[in-house]
Formats: C-alpha cells, structure tokens, sequence
C-alpha cells in the first residue's frame, strides 16, 4: 500500500513490469520534497535550496558542524545518529532526519542500526551534493530520481493483472486465506494447515515459498524450531501504518508525488498527493486526493482510534501546518498495514542470523521479500528474491537471498555520456 515508484537497474524485472502492464505502464515525473518550518526543501537534499531555505545563520551553523564532523567523525558508526552525523553534521541531522526518522520508526535515532542508513540513504552527503555540482557541468546524468514508472491505476493494477495471467494459465490463487500451521518433518516441509473461512484444507507440494513476515512464520513451524530460534524470532519487531486518504476540494494543492513532513508538533510523516502519480487514480479532476500515512504500533493509540477520529485528526493535521484551509476536506477513509516495516534497532542483526541458519537450512522452503526477510527491501528488491527462490527449489541454483538488496549494485542513478 502506499506509493511505489517503479524503477529498478534489474532488466529481468523491467521486463516483466513491462510484459504485465504495457500501454498501461506509465512514465512518471518525479518530485518528492520535505516539508519543515512550512517551507518546502528538494529531497535528496540540494545545498544551496537547502541553506537558502533555512537562512544565513542557520546556514552557517550546519556548515561548520558538518566541517566538525568531517575532520573528527565517529570512527566505527553503529546507529543511525552517529551515520548521519558523521555524512551531514550534527546540526543537519536534528534538523532535517532526527524528528521525522522516530516519527517513521518510534525509536531513538540512537538506538536505530547504522545498517538501515547504510542501506537507503547509500553514499549521500554534503560532499557527494557538492561533488555533483561539478560533475553534472561535465557530462550529462540521466537519474532515475527525476521518473519513473507506474501503473496507470496505481500498483494494485500490477498485482490483479498478474493474477489474472496465473489464472488464466490454470493457476490457483486462494484469497482470504490463513496459514495456521507449517507441517515438516525433520529439514522438509510437506504441507500447510490452511483456514478458508471456516473451514480448514490442508495444502500440500513439492516446493514453498513464503512472503509472510518471519517472526510469524516461526511460530507456525509444526514441530517448533529449537527453542534459541524461537526466541530470537520473538525479538524481531516491525513497524505499523496507516494510511488515511482525504479527498480535498482542491484541483492542485502541491505538484509533488509525496513530501515528507518534518514538523514536529502534528503526528503525520509523509503524504502522498495521487493524482501527481497518475491522473486516472483520481476521478474528478477538480478535486485532489490525498493518502497521510500514520506510523504507528499495533494496539497503540493510534492504531486503536477509529476511522472518524483519524481522518478529523487528518483534516486538522493539513490545516495546521498549512497545506489546506478549514472546510476543505469532502471525505476520507482509513486503511491500516500491519508489519509494514522490518526495525532495523540494535540487537535485530544477531537474532536475524540466528533465524537465518534454521531457515537456510529448510531443503524445500524459502523465504522472500520484505517480511519473509526482514529487510528493508524495494519492491524490485523483494521480486528478485522470489525469482531467485524458485531458481534455487526447481533449478537447483545456488544464491544467497539475504545479500540481494546489500550486495547488488543498485543506484537510484544512471550516468551516460552527453551527447
């Protein structure tokens, strides 16, 4: 759920896109900004938008924390804080990432793993910014950041018209489903216990394949794993959101995809405005809808409230900050996501290992994707480990599914010579 940019540098997964979707596969302009002090600055930051908007004196501080931090760095970062304190300065890092980063994952930004840094903001920093400067006066850079691709209805229009191939081609897909247990015997899995409403199947086959989140996928295991894994399982944790979705009567309130919300006083982090994805999502053009998404923890407070109290809590959130005027909003609906985001904190490295090695060892079972991982994949990402798995169950090859995100060369930026 969400909005998700289409683009990856895996032609085996283009090609799919492509072969699914088609006419409706579109190409999309890309902008995604942050929102702070109600003011607008372009994400990945750009230096001079980004002083300019924060003033001279403000300016000049993240400057010199940043030389500080530059000549005395944290030698070995571990947390987040420390990663990117030592890529902008401490100054930049309570401005722009501190606030927004423990509204996303409701932990301390001290207690966050450096490898989740690491993994998505990649190479970024003030020197990387000032070194492009140079180098897009040399030769001409095409980056992916400025489109990319998406489905003319939005990314469930992938999903259904995948479906409708499998089925088509005699492929079963059972929907509204339970796996209540996983049946081996020693290394080998040979069935499922599944709950169709009330009623209970069992599902046998030669080969499984599992995207559920992990830490669940253990405590369905029938007979248990040893009771070390069990325990390590119970102490990975994920994140929750929600989205509530607005429709303003606004034809155009801001021409980004989505903007990251920085402002400390409202509880919202990111909002995506559809109809800048594409226009057919959004039926009447002279109104806007908009998706705030909410990240929370399952039983929280809000996660507990009720649809009308979140989309008043909504509608008073964009007024506060500015984004729309009292009286704008028309409607709204809620949609909550459970286990939407792996927690990269300080001891999930060593547990996941410890999950790893039982998993690894299945002879006729894999897991995938983000949950079936635990890592905060792409969605490109997270296709590449499903092909890889079946590559691996019915081809016998040999690939290691947990590095796919790590190790793969993977870049949100394609450099060609300027013609």
């Amino acid at each position: 759920m969400g909005g998700h940019r289409f683009y990856t540098k895996s032609n085996t997964v283009e090609k799919i896109w492509h072969e699914i979707l088609h006419d409706d596969f579109l190409t999309r302009p890309r902008l995604s900004r942050i929102f702070y002090q109600k003011k607008f600055f372009n994400y990945p930051p750009q230096i001079f938008n980004t002083l300019f908007g924060l003033g001279l004196f403000e300016s000049i501080r993240i400057l010199g924390s940043y030389f500080r931090w530059h000549i005395f760095p944290y030698h070995h970062p571990t947390t987040f804080e420390q990663w990117v304190t030592n890529a902008f300065g401490k100054r930049l890092f309570q401005t722009f990432f501190e606030s927004y980063t423990e509204k996303v994952w409701g932990i301390s930004c001290s207690e966050l793993s450096a490898e989740w840094a690491q993994q998505r903001i990649r190479e970024l920093s003030i020197k990387t910014i000032l070194q492009k400067l140079v180098i897009k006066s040399k030769r001409h850079i095409t980056t992916l950041i400025e489109e990319f691709k998406y489905p003319r209805l939005g990314p469930g229009m992938m999903w259904e018209t995948a479906a409708e191939i499998v089925s088509n081609q005699g492929g079963e897909i059972t929907l509204e489903s339970d796996v209540v247990a996983i049946l081996r015997k020693g290394l080998t899995v040979q069935s499922l216990n599944v709950r169709i409403g009330n009623e209970s199947i069992t599902a046998n086959g030669d080969y499984f394949i599992s995207s559920m989140p992990i830490t669940e996928l253990i405590k369905k295991m029938d007979p248990p794993p040893p009771e070390n894994v069990l325990d390590a399982a119970s102490k990975l944790k994920h994140r929750d959101f929600l989205t509530v979705c607005l429709i303003v009567d606004h034809p155009d309130l801001f021409p980004d995809n989505w903007i990251y919300i920085h402002e400390p006083e409202v509880k919202v982090a990111r909002i995506q405005n559809y109809k800048n994805w594409s226009s057919d999502m959004v039926p009447d053009s002279s109104r806007t809808s908009l998706g705030l998404e909410y990240f929370c923890n399952q039983g929280d407070d809000l996660w507990l409230m009720d649809d009308f109290s979140l989309i008043a809590l909504a509608s008073k959130e964009l007024e506060q900050i500015g984004l729309i005027k009292e009286g704008q909003v028309l409607d709204g609906c809620v949609h909550r996501v459970a286990n939407a985001y792996p927690i990269y904190d300080s001891t999930y490295a060593e547990n996941l290992k410890v999950v790893r090695d039982f998993c690894d060892q299945l002879i006729n079972f894999r897991t995938v994707g983000r949950n079936g991982l635990h890592r905060y994949n792409n969605q490109d990402h997270s296709m590449l480990t499903a092909l890889y798995a079946t590559r691996m169950l019915v081809l016998g090859e040999e690939h290691d599914l947990w590095s796919i995100n790590a190790e793969q060369e993977y870049l949100e930026e394609k450099s060609t010579p300027k013609h």
